[in-house]
């Protein structure tokens, strides 16, 4: 027995790593490390500038060895991570979304201290709740947090293997759950929001691995090219397949923000630190699309007919929930984020094309939409009143008499995401809509309808902005700090970029659109 043991042991082979294949999740990870380590070593006078430096100068580095990698097409991790085109554009887009978060998030001029509490332990309205309130301290984890969410989101989308795409979700999860708790302002609102998403994320990730287990059972394997090849040529029966894939779906789909898995969206967007609302609007949603891309692209692509209509129903609904519910919103994050539901429908319109051309669409449509909704936020950040954010869209009112250049910077990000010609939000919508009228004519005209439903709420905040009184007693327009200055200039300048020249992204989004299996 033992030396069957022996010889069984001896044929176990340590799986290759291609370490340079993964130098950016190594990069920010060992950023991440280090910044709980300065929460521990650095003086707390000294910290925010320490956490500042190491999380932008890790997120810099590993976007640079993104930009290295460029045309690498290889499975490493005994095949558990897949370095493609495809991936390598998802990491370098959630990078350059995550620094301009980070510098959103690193404002201080705006508020006292920060939008991120200076000690989230207190009890919410206590006397050292107030107190430091009126400080300029501020929960430095939040760098590191941020850092591990990101090590999650640049792993997500390359999983090759669905055990390992579960943890990925996990790790970019968790640190959302406590960023989403750590307003300043509002403490009550945004603890309920951060309960909320860790409760109906927690059934969400239930679900991803129920259907995980049923797959396995299936094809005897998690890897996505495993179970593609049983899908082919398996004799057993294929409802453990497609119930086994509808759970995964809905666990990916829910952390897409997408009908009628939405729930959490307004309620989160709203109730979180308006930086970390733009993190998770533009990164997470950036990270869950290149995850479904490769999960129904390498594993399910034999199946696409079976699955093809679901994705059609879904699309719909999000289009549906996003442009009808957005009219009914009075609070400016709800609103965007109802857009972002209905972007996530418009989004599903490119995926059902199941061409490169469909992979190029959406790659290029998520790089754009995560640059005008997180600028759009971060004028959001800009616009106050006595208790903080004026979000309420009557204190919108008249706002270009006031401050006319944040009224015309704020109209030009939501003419993009209106998809109004010569920004970037149309070329977008253009490329889905083009790559999928062959196979899909009936949903783009869906598509057509629900965006022009959703720009009149774009156009309802234009107008109020233009040609609507201002209130009494009306908001202020801050000053923005360097950071804000920095992440605001580069988001709107992108959006009008690529509206007029979007040429050299779109050749880079269809070289970038292959998946290894």
């Amino acid at each position: 027995m033992s030396r069957l043991l022996m010889a069984e042991t001896a044929t176990i082979h340590a799986p290759s790593v291609s370490y340079h294949a993964l130098a950016p999740i190594l990069i920010v990870l060992g950023a991440a490390m280090l910044g709980v380590l300065a929460e521990a070593l650095v003086p707390r006078a000294e910290r925010y500038t320490v956490q500042l430096g190491i999380t932008v100068v890790g997120l810099a580095a590993a976007l640079v060895t993104v930009a290295l990698l460029h045309g690498t097409s290889e499975t490493t991790v005994a095949g558990a991570l897949a370095v493609d085109g495809a991936g390598l554009f998802i990491q370098g887009s959630v990078l350059v979304l995550a620094i301009m978060s980070v510098l959103l998030i690193a404002e201080r001029s705006v508020d006292v201290g920060s939008a991120i509490v200076a000690s989230a332990a207190v009890v919410v309205g206590s006397p050292t709740d107030r107190r430091l309130a009126r400080t300029g301290l501020i929960q430095t984890e939040v760098f590191p947090l941020l850092l591990f969410a990101v090590s999650g989101m640049l792993i997500f989308p390359i999983s090759n293997n669905l055990l390992l795409m579960f943890v990925a979700l996990e790790v970019l999860s968790l640190p959302l759950y406590l960023m989403a708790g750590l307003s300043r302002r509002r403490r009550l609102l945004s603890q309920e929001a951060a309960l909320k998403y860790f409760l109906l994320g927690a059934f969400a990730s239930a679900f991803f691995l129920y259907g995980l287990a049923l797959l396995y059972g299936y094809a005897n394997s998690v890897d996505l090219p495993a179970i593609l090849k049983a899908s082919q040529a398996s004799p057993k029966s294929d409802v453990l397949l497609f119930v086994g894939l509808a759970l995964l779906l809905v666990g990916l789909l829910f952390k897409a923000g997408i009908a009628p898995f939405h729930s959490w969206t307004p309620d989160v967007y709203q109730g979180a630190p308006t930086p970390v609302t733009a993190f998770m609007s533009s990164c997470t949603k950036i990270a869950a699309f290149g995850a479904i891309l490769r999960v129904l692209y390498v594993g399910f692509n034999a199946t696409a007919w079976n699955w093809r209509p679901i994705v059609w129903a879904v699309a719909i609904a999000s289009m549906a929930v996003g442009g009808i519910f957005g009219l009914t919103q009075t609070d400016l994050k709800r609103v965007l984020a109802y857009s972002s539901i209905a972007h996530a429908g418009f989004i599903l319109v490119g995926l059902v094309a199941l061409t490169k051309d469909g992979i190029s669409s959406v790659l290029f449509y998520v790089l754009t939409y995560g640059f005008s909704t997180m600028a759009a936020f971060g004028v959001l950040m800009l616009v106050r009143d006595a208790d903080g954010e004026a979000t309420h869209l009557a204190q919108w009112s008249g706002l270009a008499r006031k401050s006319p250049f944040v009224a015309s910077v704020m109209t030009v990000l939501l003419m993009s995401m209106a998809g109004i010609p010569l920004t970037s939000g149309f070329i977008a919508k253009f490329s889905v809509f083009r790559a999928a009228f062959h196979v899909a004519a009936p949903l783009v005209v869906i598509a057509l309808v629900f965006s022009a439903v959703a720009a009149f709420y774009y156009l309802r905040i234009v107008v109020l902005m233009f040609f609507a009184e201002p209130p009494e007693n009306g908001p202020t327009i801050a000053i923005p700090g360097w950071s804000t200055a920095v992440a605001l200039t580069f988001g709107v300048v992108v959006t009008i970029v690529l509206g007029l020249f979007p040429q050299p992204i779109l050749d880079l989004a269809a070289k970038a659109a292959t998946l290894v299996g």
